[in-house]
């Protein structure tokens, strides 16, 4: 869901955005994090709604519903910000203690990353322009041309929802080097629908509602957005606190206000258990 940007790592002492050092060697990570004082978080800083730099500071769902964790457990919050390509690598290398991106949880990076609860729904739906009365459901892009995000999730589940689709799908699915270019060619009258994970559409339809709207209802599998983690004894103990602050402010009513706020919806989550993942 991520693409590539110029590799850069903002330094803002006065919000606490720093390189992290290395985390070799800690036995117990939220230990360690209480002991220095910080959590050092890796993330791709253009993501809207999630995380995005305005006017030169991190806004974003994440970055909120962060804000609520850090201060309930008593310590500051470092951001790394790199393209995604750097992203998993960079947690692998230690260089942070988590990923805060929201990440589709599938089963091969089950299979490396441990995943947080969720913190969003990644499941697929379309945007389309405003006021087109000719679709109003995902099935009634037949025959029309659709367009998709190269390198995403959700182009895979695009591709294999409009392949079933009668008489022929679409006329055709266009892949786009990133989500910008396939707004504005939705907004221009060039394609039909957009598709992308439901989230960041509806943000698109809340900050652009005199241009898109949703389609109603999802398509493909149910897919969660979550935080990833090494897969290591030690950053399990830094995921029990994360999950431990998420189930409070899930039980609170914060994450669904956050919800509101940033994406116009509030989504259902699972809020007990990491789900596992359909494909």
């Amino acid at each position: 869901m991520k693409f590539g940007h110029l590799a850069r790592v903002v330094a803002l002492l006065t919000v606490g955005y720093v390189v992290a050092p290395s985390m070799a060697g800690a036995q117990d990570l939220m230990a360690d994090i209480k002991k220095r004082g910080t959590i050092n978080f890796g993330t791709e800083l253009h993501y809207a709604p999630f995380e995005f730099l305005k006017d030169g500071e991190p806004v974003g769902f994440d970055i909120d519903l962060l804000k609520l964790i850090t201060d309930d457990l008593g310590v500051k919050s470092n951001y790394t910000d790199l393209p995604w390509a750097s992203v998993l690598p960079g947690l692998e290398a230690k260089k942070f203690d988590m990923v805060t991106a929201g990440t589709t949880i599938t089963k091969a990076r089950s299979e490396r990353y441990l995943f947080t609860l969720p913190i969003g729904n990644g499941t697929v739906g379309f945007v389309k322009r405003k006021g087109d009365t000719s679709i109003n459901k995902p099935d009634d892009v037949v025959g029309k041309v659709i367009g998709g995000v190269k390198g995403s999730q959700q182009l895979k589940t695009t591709e294999e929802y409009v392949a079933k689709l009668p008489n022929g799908g679409v006329k055709e699915l266009k892949i786009y080097v990133n989500s910008t270019e396939a707004y504005s060619d939705l907004a221009a009258g060039r394609i039909s629908a957009v598709s992308g994970a439901l989230p960041n559409i509806a943000y698109l339809a809340k900050t652009r509602p005199d241009e898109f709207e949703l389609v109603p209802q999802t398509f493909g599998p149910p897919a969660y957005l979550a935080w990833v983690l090494r897969k290591d004894a030690e950053s399990e103990t830094l995921r029990k606190a994360i999950n431990a602050e998420l189930a409070k402010l899930n039980k609170a009513g914060k994450v669904k206000e956050l919800q509101e706020k940033w994406f116009g919806v509030a989504m259902e989550l699972p809020t007990e258990n990491v789900p596992e993942p359909m494909f």
